[in-house]
């Protein structure tokens, strides 16, 4: 049974066969959540369209930081009000917290969005 095209995003599955990996690691390996398969080790489609395709990504993951800071702020002004420097932290820290999956997403959406590779099966 093949993945929708969000569930193949989600679980972070080949843009083309929607059954490969594309990283090689799971999200939750903190040392080793940004290798990525060179290609699908189910149909060999290359995750690597072109040299410095992932740069691109940088803006995704820019847009990700942004949401992320906004929601961080409007939580914390809204339900809670507190002193200027818990903004701060809050935000720096769970920025942190949250860079492997941005990381991660950023290139999955790019790769789906630019990368030029068109599903091939049924749906």
């Amino acid at each position: 049974m093949k993945l929708s095209r969000q569930a193949a995003i989600w679980q972070g599955k080949c843009p083309c066969c929607r059954e490969g990996e594309i990283f090689k690691y799971p999200l939750t390996s903190l040392t080793k959540f940004g290798v990525m398969n060179k290609q699908c080790a189910v149909c060999e489609t290359s995750f690597m369209p072109e040299p410095g395709f992932y740069f691109g990504a940088l803006y995704v993951s820019y847009a990700f930081t942004v949401a992320f800071f906004v929601g961080i702020w409007f939580l914390l002004y809204y339900f809670f009000q507190p002193a200027k420097w818990v903004y701060f932290v809050a935000i720096i820290s769970t920025s942190i917290f949250f860079i492997p999956f941005s990381f991660r997403y950023s290139r999955i959406l790019f790769l789906y969005w630019f990368g030029g590779i068109e599903f091939k099966g049924k749906n």
